[in-house]
């Protein structure tokens, strides 16, 4: 295990604490202490994983996850003294895959960083020519092989978290899962206070396919219930 994550917060304690425990596990550690050094080292190649915290000086790390998915799809996970609800909507909606907040346990971190990285390796960035058979959906066009989603004929940038959710519904057309049956299956873990953390992905999904995100066309709520993407 050889995957380089970038560690970035304005404390050199806790960006040191956390690159020991990353390097005991494998992982190869870069160290970033404030909002513009993590935008310089986000553009290594190597870099597999990216863990920011918050409150930074210069640029914050809110901010940077918005400028790094700009250019770069790769996990990102927040980290922050907060936790409130509205701190964790806000950093997924600037574009991280996950939160956890400060003080955390090490092994939890270690598992969150698994997680992700697990996903982007099964839905990562892939450039290849068309192939395989595509799922056709009125204007969507879900090609699973290449894991490409395309709106009127043109791609649809997403992350990987969101292209799983995208697989799982375009797979399943019409059929309504409840929010705790999508994190079971893309997150890969059980279900705990998840329904912020996929309502914001839903919503940023909605925001690249839809002509009116307000009114949704295909990815809809099923009240009560869950999401679908409607058969078309």
């Amino acid at each position: 295990m050889n995957e380089c994550i970038l560690v970035v917060d304005d404390d050199p304690e806790i960006v040191n604490a956390i690159a020991i425990l990353l390097e005991k596990e494998g992982y190869r550690v870069l160290k970033a202490y404030n909002g513009m050094q993590a935008l310089d080292l986000a553009l290594e190649p190597s870099l597999r994983l990216i863990l920011i915290d918050v409150m930074m000086p210069k640029l914050d790390g809110l901010s940077a996850v918005l400028r790094i998915r700009e250019q770069r799809n790769l996990p990102i996970i927040v980290l922050s003294a907060k936790s409130e609800d509205s701190d964790k909507i806000l950093g997924l909606s600037m574009g991280a895959d996950d939160y956890v907040a400060k003080p955390f346990h090490p092994q939890e971190l270690v598992a969150r960083v698994r997680s992700q990285l697990r996903r982007y390796t099964q839905l990562g960035d892939v450039n290849a020519a068309a192939q395989g058979r595509e799922i056709i959906n009125g204007r969507l066009r879900y090609r699973p092989e290449e894991h490409t989603l395309l709106v009127d004929g043109e791609p649809v940038r997403l992350t990987a978290t969101e292209l799983k959710i995208v697989d799982l519904l375009m797979r399943n057309l019409g059929r309504v899962f409840p929010a705790e049956e999508i994190y079971r299956r893309v997150w890969n873990e059980e279900a705990y206070a998840t329904e912020n953390t996929v309502m914001v992905h839903i919503r940023r999904i909605r925001e690249k396919i839809e002509l009116n995100p307000k009114e949704p066309e295909y990815l809809k709520v099923v009240w009560g219930i869950g999401y679908k993407i409607e058969k078309h």
